[in-house]
């Protein structure tokens, strides 16, 4: 199943499997959107709630996995996840959130008593770079520090900015001796080399700060990215009247990147890690959009679990399939450690 087919990554999603000649069933709360999705592509589709918790438990029943793209996560996951432990369903999201990651994660006793796999972070956020990270971590296994960077153009899916403005509201944060640590949006700031140049970035709140906690168990932790320069907008953007302004103009924009644009645009991620005797290692990744990888590394790990390449249990994609899972993904190319 995927629920939310009728956003941006679901719709993606949906017609990625198809062409791999998948039958995924559609759903989602939106009759109209869905139902136009599944007559366009011939599929199955049912209608719910999550927050009518007999109707989800209904429709989960008879569902092996359920994809979740529908967000805001933070408000989607909880009633999500508890249900696919009382039918026994396999669950997947692709969230960026924090408080989600973490949540999903703390429910790894419930979801080995379940039988079940709880996967979190399932797309660009944070699939190639939780499995970097590992590769990293396993080239050095005393590592102490970590370092992450990513730069993906392309522009935004409307669930991505909406996401970003309440994220960008509470500020940076970095992990320092095993604790998250609030910092100024974008510091701090480095010089990154990447595969194709060097770019200036900075530090900001990205999903790794949890989940590469997780999956390597680095104390030091920061990730970065092109972030803009501050501006005024960007300082008044914590109060709750400007981001619901700036939320409502960005409902008024495109559902997310056209194909065209998406094909001409690739992702890059860099990683290094470092122990206490100075020893670095370092790798890097090259890839298709985000939003592409996005839906290809979810529909394959939906495969992946499906043919039980996983242990029942909370999961980050690393510790899930193990890093070499990159290497399965369309057109991304890993320089190892």
């Amino acid at each position: 199943m995927i629920y939310g087919a009728n956003g941006y990554t679901g719709d993606l999603t949906a017609r990625l499997a198809v062409s791999r000649g998948a039958r995924p069933l559609l759903a989602g709360r939106n009759a109209a959107a869905v139902r136009a999705l599944a007559d366009e592509l011939g599929l199955d589709h049912v209608i719910f709630d999550l927050r009518d918790p007999v109707a989800t438990r209904r429709h989960l029943a008879d569902v092996d996995a359920v994809a979740h793209c529908a967000g805001p996560f933070v408000a989607t996951a909880g009633p999500m996840v508890d249900a696919c432990l009382d039918t026994g369903t396999h669950y997947l999201d692709v969230t960026g959130e924090h408080p989600v990651f973490e949540a999903v994660l703390a429910r790894d006793a419930d979801a080995r008593a379940a039988g079940v796999v709880l996967l979190t972070g399932a797309g660009f956020d944070v699939v190639p770079t939780d499995c970097l990270a590992n590769l990293l971590h396993a080239a050095l296994p005393d590592a102490t520090a970590l370092e992450l960077a990513f730069v993906a153009p392309g522009g935004l899916s409307r669930g991505t900015a909406t996401t970003g403005l309440s994220m960008n509201a509470r500020g940076g944060w970095r992990r320092i001796a095993g604790t998250l640590v609030s910092t100024p949006m974008g510091t701090p700031a480095r010089d990154v080399p990447f595969p194709t140049k060097v770019r200036r970035v900075g530090a900001v709140p990205w999903g790794d700060l949890v989940t590469a906690h997780h999956s390597t168990g680095i104390g030091d932790i920061v990730v970065y990215t092109r972030v803009p320069a501050p501006s005024l907008l960007s300082r008044l953007i914590r109060f709750a009247p400007v981001r619901a302004l700036a939320a409502r103009a960005i409902k008024r924009q495109p559902p997310g990147p056209t194909a065209a644009t998406r094909a001409a645009t690739t992702c890059e991620v860099w990683g290094e890690v470092r122990n206490a005797a100075g020893e670095v290692r370092t790798a890097t990744l090259t890839g298709p959009n985000a939003y592409d990888l996005t839906a290809d590394a979810l529909h394959r790990a939906v495969e992946h679990l499906l043919a039980g390449a996983a242990e029942p249990g909370a999961h980050t994609p690393a510790t899930a399939f193990g890093p070499d899972f990159l290497t399965h993904l369309d057109r991304v190319v890993v320089k190892a450690p």
